[in-house]
């Protein structure tokens, strides 16, 4: 079999893993794309309800445009925003069949090794192909890969309740009460199961600030129903973006909702909240923070406090990884949520998401590790140059030219603020960013990110 033949092995067939199989296409190198889900985007699909923030026009990337050109696909009207559900069925879907028997679904990889050599062994490394464990209906596989691009995203790993990074005294004892996605309360069973009661939902991110526009509007509707919501840093600070400052006009009408819905009343702020313990009571769960404080009792929490990557199956693959956010370890400067607070992030590609075994690379969402707001442009810029670089095109590969649109978050986010001396942990008011300018309405369907 020659070099060409032996396939790429690309990881995920979501929008980061379906965009790096067109660039192999176009480039003449064989894909073999591995989904553990049934359907393309099957992750997507999870959150099917969320309108993105954003437009069609930076969620198709380039390659795949002109793969499916010639299957008669029409490309969605480039400043819309869909939703998840739409970005699956639309576009993810419609790639994956042009790709055709390149992708195989209901295939879950459970390991990556050097073939006949454990990660401690050095002879032969840099001349044995990598090979690639599989679970299917079917049976066990393991395939020969000339490269292996990670796209499998952070989904299935979703970050606990609990504040120091691991579940929480009874948090898993108290699953049937907490969930770890945006609820979909246009779905009756679901609506019900939140209507007229009081619930917490802990996260700062954007699909926390969706979750809180939903249901500052099921409160609106349904009397009784009231959001606790949890902040684990000490005061609201720049949480609700940048507004009218914002480069992507969706993201920043976000935040402007979710300051209205904070505003309206039916949303209480509990500030510097980190969750040590979940208390099953009869009126349902009790929350206690790290510091002791106990929240009266809440009938249903919602935890949105972000992903994590799932490297489990990665243990005979050498990784340089930094130790704080699991992401690549040139990368990692560039997103580091502790230091970064405005959206621009320093174009990048094979150069920063390149590691030690040689042919396996991490994409998406699962390269920038733990931290948050990843955009499909940027998972689109990383696979064309990863691509790059596995073809040989070593000029095209560090040619990254991918700009980023800005928050308009000047005042530098973080992730751990503390209470400023005198004023109060709880129940803190909306504050203004300290740099940008008051955020003004967008009148326009909004909802979580590009990536998730």
């Amino acid at each position: 079999m020659s070099e060409n033949e032996t396939p790429v092995v690309v990881i995920g067939a979501g929008p980061a893993g379906l965009a790096a199989a067109a660039h192999l296409v176009e480039r003449g190198v064989t894909p073999l794309v591995l989904e553990a889900g049934s359907v393309a985007g099957a992750n997507v699909r999870q959150w099917h309800q969320v309108r993105l923030f954003s437009r069609w026009a930076e969620l198709i990337d380039p390659a795949a445009e002109k793969l499916l050109a010639p299957t008669g696909w029409r490309t969605p009207a480039a400043d819309a925003y869909p939703t998840g559900a739409e970005w699956a069925q639309d576009y993810l879907q419609p790639l994956a069949d042009a790709l055709g028997d390149r992708v195989r679904f209901d295939a879950r990889v459970v390991g990556v090794a050097r073939r006949g050599r454990d990660r401690v062994v050095d002879a032969g490394r840099d001349t044995e192909p990598l090979t690639v464990h599989v679970e299917t209906p079917r049976g066990e596989e393991r395939i020969i890969a000339r490269a292996v691009v990670d796209a499998s995203g952070t989904w299935s790993t979703p970050n606990p309740l609990g504040g120091d990074g691991l579940p929480a005294i009874g948090e898993k004892a108290a699953a049937a009460r907490i969930t770890y996605q945006v609820p979909d309360l246009d779905d009756p069973a679901v609506r019900a199961r939140y209507a007229g009661k009081r619930i917490a939902v802990a996260g700062s991110g954007h699909s926390a600030l969706t979750a809180l526009v939903a249901f500052a509007g099921l409160a609106e509707q349904e009397p009784g129903t009231h959001v606790v919501w949890l902040l684990r840093r000490g005061r609201i600070g720049t949480t609700f973006g940048g507004g009218d400052a914002d480069q992507l006009p969706a993201r920043g009408a976000l935040g402007t909702r979710a300051e209205a819905a904070v505003r309206a009343g039916h949303i209480s702020t509990v500030t510097g909240f980190r969750t040590a313990a979940v208390e099953q009571v009869a009126e349902g769960l009790v929350l206690t923070s790290l510091d002791g404080r106990r929240l009266d009792p809440v009938a249903e929490v919602v935890t949105l406090t972000g992903f994590r990557p799932d490297l489990s199956w990665l243990s005979e693959i050498r990784l340089d990884l930094d130790p704080t956010l699991q992401a690549p370890r040139a990368l990692a400067p560039l997103i580091d949520p502790n230091v970064h607070s405005c959206g621009t992030v320093y174009p990048h590609g094979a150069t920063e998401l390149a590691q030690p075994e040689a042919g396996f690379y991490l994409v998406g969402m699962k390269s920038y590790g733990r931290a948050p707001t990843f955009l499909a442009l940027t998972g689109y810029e990383q696979v064309r140059s990863v691509v790059a670089a596995i073809a040989g095109d070593h000029d095209a590969a560090g040619r990254v030219e991918l700009v980023l649109p800005e928050t308009g978050v000047c005042g530098g986010a973080g992730v751990f603020d503390d209470t400023p001396a005198g004023a109060s942990a709880s129940s803190a008011p909306p504050e203004q960013s300290g740099c940008c300018a008051a955020p003004a309405s967008v009148d326009i369907s909004i909802g979580v990110g590009a990536a998730r």
